[in-house]
């Protein structure tokens, strides 16, 4: 068992000349249950199935499962995605020993920018980048899973 530990982020400035590769992402879910969330993501033309668990209530910590599975499998399981997919371009954003994952939406997600950064535990510190926004990693609207039944879109401002 594998536990995820991620803070999360609003993106307030220009990454895109610190990305050192960039690819598109497809996903979608097949459970949004409080519990847990099964997810299909297709990026590359590979294919992931993912279960989460519930998240701890800073939001930062919970059990992760993921799989390769077939492109044909990830493809047919995505027709049977809850709501609509999650369509983004991912960043890779090193600093110093970390990486940033930063994610730019598309679609009814549209104008949202979240960055993510996966650590060894809750307290571990890391550089905080000039264009690092306010921290959303206790929001659960930012929560890829709650985007598709409540896109950014549709929030209001």
């Amino acid at each position: 068992m594998a536990i995820e530990i991620e803070r999360k982020f609003l993106v307030s400035g220009d990454f895109y000349s610190q990305a050192k590769k960039h690819f598109n992402i497809t996903q979608g879910y097949l459970s949004l249950d409080k519990e847990r969330t099964i997810r299909i993501r297709i990026q590359n033309k590979k294919a992931f199935l993912t279960i989460k668990g519930k998240s701890n209530k800073e939001g930062i910590t919970r059990f992760e499962w993921e799989k390769e599975i077939s492109l044909s499998e990830g493809e047919a399981l995505l027709k049977l995605a809850i709501g609509s997919c999650i369509e983004k371009v991912r960043y890779h954003i090193p600093i110093g020993k970390h990486l940033f994952e930063v994610d730019v939406f598309s679609g009814e997600n549209k104008g949202l920018i979240i960055a993510e950064i996966e650590l060894n535990s809750e307290s571990e510190s890391f550089i905080k980048p000039q264009w690092l926004g306010k921290e959303v990693s206790d929001d659960n609207r930012y929560y890829n899973s709650n985007l598709v039944l409540n896109p950014f879109s549709k929030w209001q401002k």
